[in-house]
């Protein structure tokens, strides 16, 4: 991983270690949670006796005792709040030898509130039982082997999982299920334990304390956890006779980490599937580009699922050309087919998911006299306009400040907020809507822990109306009664300064289409665009990934992008800016020596990043295009090593095929 991913081998031990474990210190805070249980040290009898003949006259600690009577081994705090008593008097009865208290190790549950009724194997459809018994047969060879379930969305992906694991189980091996979007880990964590039970799993996410994390590796430690259950992660839980490694949503970016050490958890589960000669399933209806190109040469084995497991149809979609909207005088975020849509939805009683992915009210506040834009101080980057807090925000570094009412430049006051976010939905739909309820899902509403389970337990068992959300409601979710899904910007992924801009518009697309009309209701799903020509729009509206693919695989190829060669991105970041500069020219210089004799490898002039400015530091990066081998790999380490020996002030990281090139 050091070497691959040109990080520390430091940086890659902290991934495999303990939750909260640096690689010098275990701060014994979260080491272990224990908590103080109180007992009698005398018999019932004998407390009665000394009740009775008056030796103990304290009302307080009569009462503490007749409690414990009844209610021996309870949390001290219990009894302080059941019998009102101060700790001075347990303490006090515990130095006149009546009671003991004793400190326990407790383990902190994440499933404690879970009560999940217990279900049984579904019947599995026959394309779903060719998939099975592929990867069952390369089970029972004891090779490794690589497979890519690829089915349109709903066509029952996870019971295939569930029947593999459960063969898993049989032969007494472990299991690792990674899941892309934290918000999806309670969905998959309950139709497991509905099928296995809570014993048999750990489950590993961000989300969960320290201390739980701490305790959920330690029972997978012991060997007490057979499935383990997670995001990007908990590849690298300490498993035991590992038989079965799977990702769900495998085209997903959440699999590339963005923070050292920069790694690919598709490349880290392959290298440990292919060491413990097992399979590795990937799993997707909108499959990553580079893994849909090794399915079609051969290098992973396609199973192909096309139809959906209940025999309901995937939903009607339809393309809303937002130009014409404006043309007839609707500035709404709602075009009116939608409007018609959502009233008619609300008239049935059934549910509707509107996807927008920007969070906040305005993308930007402007002044339209001078033109000026309100910036981060820290960041070359505008700022959010959050209404319910009034308040301006930064979403790369966190800095916010209070509303502008007027232009720090020229004092006017035409102060104007433009673009649009899922507050500003919100608002307009229950201006729209009265008598609809509705709740918003995004990074501001799900901070608290298990906010997001509980907002999408919320919307399921509450039957609310209308669920607005950004990319967190996309993927993976199941919710019978969505019958329609509005995109209401579907362009705002296609206006990146990404290669992929297509691919994440397509898989983005068909994923939120694939929410609505899950079981037997029809399903419908309007797309809004100003770009309703763009093919990657197109495609997903005919929910077709073969033509998508077919036209995105050439383009790759013309202009030399994955799969056909790879991109590695070197940033440069300092808060000096010529010293930026500098670093940059000099890493170009070198690296230009050394590849002049390399072919088919390019090296792109240093540039200013996208965004040249986040928390004070200014950015630089250079692009190289070219087969990443160990020839590569040697020149960069080397170029970065001298570099090291005379840059004291600039950070420097390395990216190998990066999912965000900003």
């Amino acid at each position: 991983m050091a070497r691959r991913y040109f990080c520390n081998v430091s940086d890659c031990i902290k991934m495999m270690l303990p939750p909260g474990t640096t690689t010098k210190i275990l701060d014994n805070r979260i080491k272990e949670k224990s908590l103080n249980f109180v007992y009698l040290k005398k018999d019932a009898e004998e407390i009665d006796y000394l009740i009775e003949t008056k030796a103990i006259k304290s009302d307080k600690q009569i009462r503490a005792l007749t409690f414990l009577k009844e209610n021996d081994g309870i949390l001290v705090t219990d009894l302080e709040l059941f019998t009102e008593v101060s700790k001075a008097i347990i303490n006090t009865l515990e130095k006149n030898g009546y009671i003991e208290i004793i400190e326990k190790q407790v383990e902190r549950n994440p499933f404690i509130n879970k009560n999940i009724k217990k279900d049984t194997d579904l019947k599995l459809t026959s394309e779903q039982a060719n998939a099975y018994n592929k990867i069952i047969q390369s089970m029972n060879e004891k090779k490794f082997k690589e497979f890519l379930i690829y089915g349109v969305t709903g066509s029952g992906k996870t019971e295939i999982y569930l029947q593999l694991i459960k063969k898993v189980l049989q032969e007494n091996k472990t299991s690792i299920m990674l899941v892309p979007e934290i918000s999806l880990t309670p969905q998959m964590v309950d139709r497991f334990i509905a099928r296995f039970g809570q014993e048999q799993i750990a489950v590993l996410h961000s989300k969960l304390s320290v201390g739980e994390r701490y305790d959920q590796w330690q029972r997978i430690k012991r060997n007490e956890a057979k499935i383990v259950i997670g995001a990007r992660s908990a590849v690298f839980a300490p498993v035991e006779n590992l038989g079965l490694i799977i990702i769900d949503e495998e085209h997903d970016d959440s699999y590339k980490s963005e923070m050292p050490p920069r790694y690919d958890t598709k490349e880290i589960c392959r290298y440990i599937a292919y060491k413990n000669k097992i399979p590795f399933v990937l799993g997707s209806a909108t499959p990553d580009i580079n893994t849909f190109y090794k399915a079609q040469n051969s290098k992973i084995e396609q199973l192909t699922l096309t139809k959906r497991a209940n025999s309901s149809n995937l939903p009607e979609i339809k393309i809303v050309d937002l130009r014409d909207e404006l043309i007839n005088g609707n500035k709404t975020m709602i075009s009116r087919e939608l409007y018609d849509c959502i009233l008619n939805n609300l008239k049935q009683k059934r549910q509707t998911i509107l996807f927008l992915n920007r969070r906040g009210f305005s993308t930007f506040v402007m002044c339209r006299e001078c033109g000026n834009t309100i910036k981060c101080k820290n960041c070359n980057i505008t700022l959010t306009y959050h209404r319910k807090d009034n308040k301006l925000k930064c979403h790369y570094c966190g800095y916010e400040q209070n509303n502008v009412t007027k232009c720090p430049e020229c004092n006017s006051t035409k102060i104007k907020y433009f673009g649009t976010g899922t507050q500003k939905l919100e608002e307009q739909i229950k201006i729209m809507f009265p008598q609809a309820t509705t709740i918003r899902m995004d990074v501001d509403t799900v901070s608290k822990k298990n906010s997001h389970e509980e907002i999408l337990n919320k919307f399921k068992n509450d039957n609310i109306d209308i669920l607005i959300g950004t990319q967190m409601v996309v993927k993976g979710h199941h919710f019978p009664n969505v019958t329609l899904v509005g995109v209401i910007a579907a362009d705002s992924s296609l206006n990146m300064e990404d290669y992929r801009a297509n691919e994440k518009t397509f898989q983005i697309l068909t994923q939120v289409a694939g929410r609505a009309g899950r079981e037997n209701l029809p399903g419908k799903v309007i797309i809004q665009t100003y770009n309703p020509d763009s093919f990657s729009i197109e495609c997903s509206c005919k929910q077709d990934y073969n033509i998508f693919y077919d036209t995105e695989i050439k383009l790759r190829k013309q202009l030399k992008y994955p799969p056909f060669y790879d991109i590695i991105l070197i940033g440069i970041s300092s808060s000096d800016e010529k010293n930026v500069e500098e670093v940059s020219n000099t890493i170009y210089k070198s690296l230009l020596k050394q590849i002049n004799n390399l072919n088919e490898i390019t090296l792109y002039k240093p540039r200013p990043a996208p965004i040249d400015k986040i928390k004070n530091k200014y950015r630089w990066r250079l692009i190289i295009k070219g087969k990443f081998d160990n020839n590569m790999i040697d020149i960069i380490t080397k170029t970065l090593q001298d570099t090291y020996k005379w840059n004291k002030k600039a950070r420097i990281i390395v990216d190998v095929n990066p999912t965000n090139m900003l």
